[in-house]
């Protein structure tokens, strides 16, 4: 009789274990839930651009970094909750894929072809296409790189609308990252590098590369800069279009560009609305 009570007694306890993993879960279940209460949220953004995502000694600084701390105070989570993950331009989509992050603030534009396998909310900013030259280049307009080298990094479509758009005889130079590409430029080994006006600004304004760069000033496209998240998960995209909103409204946004873009000069376009897209 004391073995079948001792017996049961196990039995029991193992499936009050069983049923406590089924609904509590583990700490790290709801890390990336995006409601808060979890331990953690992951968040992509960029680690070498300079005035939106920049990896530095003493933390992380930027645009982007400012506006996904805003969003995640307000989907539940302190500044001290966010686990910042490196997301290159390559990789964007299969992070979110993987569930590797919650979701992505690094300098994502939205596209069609992006739409296919990421949900976006935003716009958050809108951005143009520009060209980064030494002060001292010839280069005026788009069609003056056929036949001289132009980077841009891998994933990313900037350097292939400027060939297919504006400079078809140009010879694009992919490298892994932004940093990469601006070393070649100093080095002369390419003659410009293309991204987004915000991106070579933060560049530019950088203390070792004053008076050394300059902005082309050509707005070849319109850049509407999305917060990737995961297909499919509506919710959150949702919670995220909420913060955005709030955040133009009590003019945390403003703050958030004086303080990243306003060293550079940038002349940046006004807060886009949620879900206009300006093509």
């Amino acid at each position: 009789m004391k073995l079948r009570k001792a017996s049961a007694a196990a039995a029991t306890a193992i499936v009050l274990s069983i049923t406590a993993t089924a609904c509590g879960g583990d700490g790290d279940s709801d890390s990336n839930s995006g409601s808060g209460g979890g331990d953690k949220i992951k968040i992509g953004i960029k680690y070498d651009q300079p005035g939106l995502g920049l990896k530095e000694p003493g933390g992380y600084s930027g645009f982007d970094v400012d506006v996904a701390t805003y969003v995640a105070k307000e989907l539940g989570y302190e500044p001290d909750q966010i686990e910042w993950v490196e997301t290159k331009s390559a990789d964007r989509e299969n992070a979110l894929k993987r569930g590797d992050v919650k979701f992505i603030a690094a300098t994502y534009s939205i596209n069609d072809e992006r739409k296919k396998s990421v949900d976006f909310a935003g716009p958050y900013l809108l951005a143009h296409q520009d060209l980064l030259i030494k002060t001292d280049s010839d280069i005026t307009a788009a069609t003056d790189l056929n036949g001289k080298k132009l980077c841009s990094v891998q994933g990313s479509t900037s350097a292939q609308n400027v060939k297919d758009d504006f400079a078809p005889k140009a010879d694009l130079q992919e490298r892994s990252g932004y940093s990469e590409c601006l070393a070649a430029l100093q080095s002369g080994a390419v003659d410009a590098l293309t991204t987004d006006d915000s991106i070579l600004a933060g560049y530019a304004a950088q203390e070792q590369y004053k008076g050394k760069f300059k902005l082309a000033g050509l707005k070849l496209s319109n850049e509407n800069y999305g917060i990737g998240v995961k297909k499919g998960d509506t919710e959150t995209v949702n919670k995220i279009n909420a913060a955005l909103e709030k955040m133009v409204k009590d003019k945390a946004w403003d703050k958030a560009v004086a303080d990243n873009f306003g060293p550079a000069n940038y002349k940046n376009e006004p807060a886009p609305k949620i879900g206009v897209i300006v093509k």
